[in-house]
C-alpha cells in the first residue's frame, strides 16, 4: 500500500544572476498550491463535432507556486525583494523544498499582487514562469 506524506513547505530559495541569493521563510501548518505546469487538454465539453468527433486542443500552461511568506518587518527582505525580482526583466531560479524531502526547481518570478499582511507577519505569494517544475530530488 502506498504512503502519501503531506506536509509543510519548508524553504524557497531563488538565485538571480544580477540581484543575489534569497531565502524565504514560510509558515507551519499552511496550505500551498503548486502545479508543476506542461501541457493539458482543454476541458470543454463543446469541443465536438455535429457528428460526435472530438476536437482535441492542447494548451501549454506555466507552472505556479502559491501561499504565504513570512514577512520580516526588521529586515525588509522580503518587502523590498519581491517587488524587484518581480519587476526584473530576468527571470529567477527558485528551489521549493517540501518537509517529505521532495525538493522542485523552476524558472520563473514572482506574479500577481503581493500584500503583506502586518498583523501575522505574512505575505501572499505567488511564483509563476515558463517550462515546468521539475522535481530534483
Amino acid at each position: 500500500m502506498a504512503q502519501f506524506i503531506g506536509g509543510d513547505v519548508t524553504g524557497i530559495t531563488c538565485n538571480h544572476p544580477t540581484l543575489g541569493s534569497f531565502n524565504f521563510s514560510t509558515k507551519s501548518n499552511e496550505s500551498y498550491t503548486l502545479d508543476p505546469g506542461g501541457f493539458r487538454s482543454n476541458d470543454d465539453s463543446n469541443s465536438i463535432t455535429p457528428d460526435g468527433n472530438v476536437i482535441t486542443q492542447i494548451n501549454r500552461v506555466r507552472w505556479s507556486f502559491e501561499g504565504p511568506i513570512m514577512a520580516d518587518f526588521q529586515s525588509n527582505q522580503e518587502i523590498k525583494n519581491f517587488p524587484l525580482l518581480s519587476q526584473n526583466s530576468v527571470d529567477t531560479v527558485w528551489t521549493i523544498s517540501l518537509i517529505n524531502g521532495t525538493v522542485y526547481k523552476g524558472t520563473g518570478r514572482p506574479v500577481g499582487d503581493f500584500t503583506v499582511d502586518t498583523n501575522t507577519a505574512q505575505a501572499t505569494t505567488k511564483l509563476s514562469g515558463g517550462g515546468i517544475l521539475e522535481q530534483i530530488s
